[in-house]
């Protein structure tokens, strides 16, 4: 038996563009053969969205509108969808037209071997300077951070496992970074190219901004993959590193003082050795919080520092 689909989309104002995706998206599932729903995320606009996604969900039971109070961001909703949908694959979208319903099936034919299937705009037909550019930075940054190589970080079309991604937590504006964090637990992730399309309605939600917040985000991801649950190895070495460069400073100052009987209350070096050593012990002590915070955290829920991927007999 096929396994069944969900289409998760989340939705902020594009009361313009909603019918027509249902219709394209209804067009590509009658053919796939298989149980499949859609999950709209209505991530608090205030337009005629909701009402949209009402008239459609009371004509096809196989829609789920999960709408809320006000709007929280692409994270949430994603996170939202992926909590409300049930299907053994789960496909992500945009709202907007610009992804093409008709490049489903091609993800699901390349899930078939692994377990994340990431879309690859790679005619995209967005503004150079301010949209396309700024993307090709980030997404090289964040391939040569993370370590998972892909082209295109940004494109929303993508197919999931749902083992895989009911184990991902997301907060904040981490929604672009899910390969990145689902190869934390072992997940075996690919690319392919898809259909990208001009926007027919409305306007573009995010701006040039957002590149700070990819910046900041980056480096928690970073930390959090690599020392999440160790974080005395991410601060104990510079604490270490700082507190023996002002040890030895200070050491040598005292020799003069000692020794050679020279001055040193009024050199900038003393004060060095002092911000070193005192750097160096707060560093460490960071270290040490992160420690019992990391264990708080995953002793507190019970949750493991590993995941099993299967087991055999007993």
């Amino acid at each position: 038996m096929e396994e069944s689909v969900s289409i998760v989309i989340p939705v902020f104002e594009e009361e313009e563009s909603l019918p027509h995706l249902y219709k394209a998206i209804k067009a590509v599932t009658e053919k796939l053969k298989r149980k499949c729903e859609i999950v709209f995320v209505d991530d608090g606009s205030k337009d005629g969205t909701f009402r949209i996604l009402e008239s459609i969900q009371k004509k096809d039971p196989s829609v789920v509108v999960v709408s809320f109070r006000r709007n929280f961001g692409q994270t949430a909703a994603m996170a939202a969808g992926f909590e409300y949908a049930s299907g053994d694959i789960i496909v992500t979208m945009d709202a907007d037209l610009q992804n093409d319903p008709d490049d489903i099936p091609k993800l699901l034919e390349k899930i078939k071997d692994c377990d994340v299937v990431s879309g690859w705009r790679k005619n995209r037909q967005d503004k150079f300077l301010s949209r396309r550019l700024p993307s090709m930075m980030a997404n090289g940054l964040i391939s040569k951070v993370t370590g998972v190589a892909l082209h295109d970080y940004g494109c929303t079309l993508k197919a999931y496992r749902k083992e895989v991604i009911k184990n991902v937590r997301l907060y904040g504006e981490m929604h672009r970074f899910i390969p990145a964090i689902a190869s934390w637990v072992g997940a075996t992730i690919t690319e392919v190219e898809t259909t990208h399309h001009a926007r027919k309605f409305g306007k573009s939600k995010y701006g040039i901004s957002r590149t700070i917040r990819v910046i900041l985000d980056l480096i928690t991801v970073k930390f959090l993959q690599s020392f999440s649950t160790r974080p005395i190895h991410a601060f104990g070495p510079g604490g270490l590193a700082m507190g023996a460069i002002g040890f030895f400073i200070a050491l040598y100052l005292s020799f003069e003082k000692l020794f050679m009987g020279k001055a040193i209350g009024g050199r900038p070096l003393l004060i060095l050795a002092v911000l070193l050593i005192i750097l160096g012990v707060q560093l460490v002590i960071m270290g040490l919080l992160g420690e019992m915070l990391a264990r708080i955290y995953h002793e507190s829920q019970g949750k493991p520092i590993y995941t099993v991927k299967k087991v055999l007999g007993r």
